[in-house]
C-alpha cells in the first residue's frame, strides 16, 4: 500500500477527492441548520457532536469487522491521538460551527484555506527540516491577503469575530491537529487513529452541547440524511487524509487544500443559491490559490 500511496497520480486523486468532500460540508452544514431549525450555539455544538461521533464510531465498527479485532491505540500513542481529538475535532468544530452560522458558506470555505498557511508557519516551529523560505513567506502573505479580500463588502472590511474570526481559528486548530495526526498515524493504523479522533472529539462536542441545553428542535428525514452525509464524508475524508499524511510529506498534499475554497464556493452557489459573482470572491480565490502555489512549487533560498 505504501508504494501506491506515494504515486503522484494516486496522491493527487485522493487529495482532491478529500478536499471536494470537505468543501461540500460548508453548504450542507447550512442545510442541516435549516432542516433541524438550529439557531443557538448549544444546538450547533450538539449537531457537530452527533456528526463526528457517528463518523468515528462507524470507522471503528468497520475496522473491527474487517480485521476481526478490537481497534486499539498503543499506550505511548494515546497522548497524540487525544491531543488530535481535542484540537482537530472538538476545538476546531466549536469554532467552525459557530463561525459558519454567522457568515456565508462561500465566505467560510475561502477563509478556511488559512489552514494551509497556518500549517506552513507551524511546520517551521515543529520540524527542523521544514523551515520558512522566501517563497513560503510570500505565499503566506499572498494567501492571507486573499482571505482578507473575501471579507470586503461595499469597499469596506466586514470581519465579525464570531463569524469570519472563528473560521480562522478553526483553520488554525485543523493545522495544529494535523501535526499530532502525522505523529499518531506513524505508530497506529490511520483508520483507527481517525476513528478515535472523531469519536472522542465528537463525544466531547456531544457532551458540551447537552450540558448547555442543546437540542434538535425539528427532526426531518431530509435533516437525518444531511447528518448522515456529513458523518460519512468526515469518516471517509479524514481516513484518507490521515493515510496520505502517513506516507507523504505534509507539504506535498497540503497544496491540494486549494480545492476546498473552490469547491466550497461553487457548491454554495449551486446548493444555497449564494451570490458568488463578486470581484472580491474571484480575487480572493485567485490569491489563495496563488499563495498555495508559491508555497509548494516555487523554490528559493531560505532567508
Amino acid at each position: 500500500m505504501e508504494i501506491y500511496l506515494k504515486k503522484s497520480w494516486i496522491v493527487i486523486l485522493l487529495a482532491v477527492f478529500c478536499n471536494v468532500l470537505w468543501g461540500s460540508a460548508f453548504p450542507f452544514v447550512k442545510i442541516g441548520y435549516h432542516q433541524f431549525q438550529i439557531s443557538g450555539t448549544a444546538d450547533q455544538i450538539l449537531f457537530a457532536g452527533m456528526r463526528f461521533t457517528i463518523a468515528g464510531c462507524l470507522l471503528l465498527f468497520i475496522y473491527s469487522i474487517r480485521n476481526r479485532k478490537v481497534p486499539a491505540i498503543r499506550k505511548d500513542n494515546r497522548k497524540y491521538v487525544g491531543a488530535m481529538a481535542l484540537i482537530q475535532t472538538t476545538i476546531e468544530y466549536v469554532f467552525f460551527y459557530i463561525g459558519l452560522s454567522h457568515t456565508a458558506a462561500s465566505n467560510g470555505s475561502i477563509i478556511n484555506s488559512c489552514s494551509v498557511f497556518w500549517g506552513v508557519l507551524l511546520a517551521h516551529v515543529v520540524y527542523k527540516d521544514d523551515k520558512l523560505s522566501w517563497n513560503k513567506i510570500i505565499g503566506c502573505l499572498v494567501g492571507f491577503l486573499g482571505v482578507l479580500l473575501v471579507t470586503m463588502e461595499d469597499s469596506a472590511l466586514h470581519f465579525a469575530w464570531n463569524g469570519e474570526g472563528f473560521i480562522v481559528l478553526a483553520s488554525l486548530a485543523f493545522a495544529l491537529g494535523s501535526m499530532f495526526g502525522k505523529k499518531a498515524s506513524r505508530v497506529d493504523d490511520p483508520v483507527v487513529v481517525t476513528g478515535y479522533n472523531l469519536s472522542t472529539g465528537g463525544g466531547l462536542l456531544l457532551l458540551l452541547g447537552l450540558f448547555f441545553g442543546g437540542t434538535l428542535p425539528r427532526v426531518t428525514p431530509a435533516g437525518v440524511a444531511v447528518l448522515l452525509y456529513l458523518a460519512l464524508l468526515s469518516a471517509l475524508a479524514f481516513s484518507i487524509w490521515t493515510l496520505l499524511l502517513k506516507y507523504n510529506p505534509v507539504g506535498r498534499i497540503a497544496f491540494y487544500n486549494f480545492v476546498i475554497p473552490v469547491s466550497g464556493t461553487i457548491l454554495s452557489a449551486f446548493v444555497l443559491k449564494e451570490n458568488i459573482l463578486k470581484w472580491n470572491y474571484a480575487a480572493a480565490l485567485f490569491l489563495v490559490t496563488l499563495g498555495i502555489y508559491c508555497i509548494q512549487k516555487l523554490q528559493s533560498p531560505s532567508p
